[in-house]
């Protein structure tokens, strides 16, 4: 009778190779990303003529998402947050959701076990909601506070 239950338990087998070799990919990530922030962390985008203005707000006079997440960057790694949170909060918040994201696969790449996100309509419906909420409060009169 134990092994009655052991077929509906799922095991993620470990992943082949050395663990050199699974630590390469999420090495190599960290390497780009890493250099994108240092590369921003150079080039001051509250300067004129570096970065290309938001095509959206160009056209529109729109916020959109992603407004500011340059600035944003830019201050989160000069250690500005308050000012990072300004230019665009949710970008501070992906941030931080990418650097845990980040670990939790290194750590299950140093075990030999695979990293597997499975969203479902519920999380991706409310990822979209969110992002639509604050596109749509940054850009109302009482939302000034999320301006860039």
């Amino acid at each position: 009778m134990r092994d009655v239950n052991a077929e509906s338990q799922s095991v993620t087998p470990p992943a082949p190779g050395s663990t050199a070799a699974r630590l390469a990919v999420p090495a190599g990530i960290m390497a780009a990303v890493a250099g994108a922030f240092a590369y921003v962390a150079a080039v001051d985008p509250n300067q004129p003529g570096h970065y290309p203005v938001c095509p959206l707000y160009r056209l529109t006079g729109i916020y959109c998402p992603g407004c500011g997440g340059l600035r944003s960057a830019h201050s989160f790694i000069h250690g500005d947050l308050l000012a990072a949170l300004q230019d665009n909060a949710l970008a501070v918040v992906g941030y931080l959701g990418f650097a845990v994201l980040w670990t939790v696969w290194v750590v299950r790449a140093a075990r030999g076990r695979r990293l597997r996100i499975e969203l479902g309509p519920v999380h991706l419906w409310t990822l979209g909601t969110l992002l639509l909420v604050f596109t749509v409060v940054r850009n109302l009169p009482f939302g000034g506070w999320l301006h860039p």
